[in-house]
């Protein structure tokens, strides 16, 4: 299945080209909270989505918060604090900002 990504709107005599959001996925949330937090993995254990960011990574909790400003940048969300306190594993943040991202 194919998707636009482009919409042209003609008024006037001036077409416009606007760029439609494209819908994140879950394995493109993922990959990007994963490269965000790549710098911070221990040994060689990988990062996936039972990862305990504040456990498992060598990552303080400044970091955190710049990582989830990132994110919350990169996904056009905002995550409120008390939301960021409950959130423990990659698949949590991960679905933290899918769900966040549905109710726009």
């Amino acid at each position: 299945m194919r998707t636009a990504h482009q919409l042209i709107v003609e008024n006037d005599d001036i077409a416009n080209t606007l760029e439609l959001p494209r819908l994140a996925s879950r394995l493109d949330v993922t990959r990007e909270i994963c490269r965000h937090l790549a710098p911070y993995q221990a040994g060689e254990r990988p990062i996936v989505g039972a990862t305990v960011i504040a456990k498992d990574l060598t990552i303080d909790s400044l970091a955190i918060m710049d990582m989830v400003m990132e994110l919350e940048d990169s996904f056009d969300v905002s995550i409120p604090m008390n939301v960021v306190a409950e959130i423990h594993t990659v698949d949590q943040l991960a679905d933290t900002i899918l769900d966040l991202r549905a109710k726009r």
